[in-house]
């Protein structure tokens, strides 16, 4: 967890799983970001990922994702965080894995 901290963020949501799966995939091969996190939607079929890494990276690879998703279905949210404050961090992890 604490690898990130103070790293970017880019955070997209999705309505469908798949279409989260096709813009990780462009996201990771068009710039130098880790994915830190999915979280399945528990009510519908999509998912939230996010993103870490230096603001142009994460600049890149949302462009990127969004450019993949949107021949499927559009991402229906997003943002990019520069530097996150310490209780943002703490935010951004309580639901990892959950």
């Amino acid at each position: 967890m604490s690898e990130y901290n103070g790293a970017a963020v880019g955070a997209f949501e999705a309505d469908s799983y798949l279409v989260c799966c096709v813009a990780i995939d462009a996201a990771v091969k068009a710039a130098d970001v880790k994915v830190e996190g999915i979280e399945r939607n528990r009510l519908k079929s999509g998912a939230c990922v996010k993103l870490r890494g230096r603001v142009s990276d994460i600049k890149a690879a949302m462009e990127a994702a969004e450019e993949a998703a949107r021949r499927l279905s559009p991402i229906t949210k997003s943002v990019i965080i520069p530097a996150p404050s310490p209780d943002t961090e703490i935010m951004l992890h309580m639901t990892i894995n959950k």
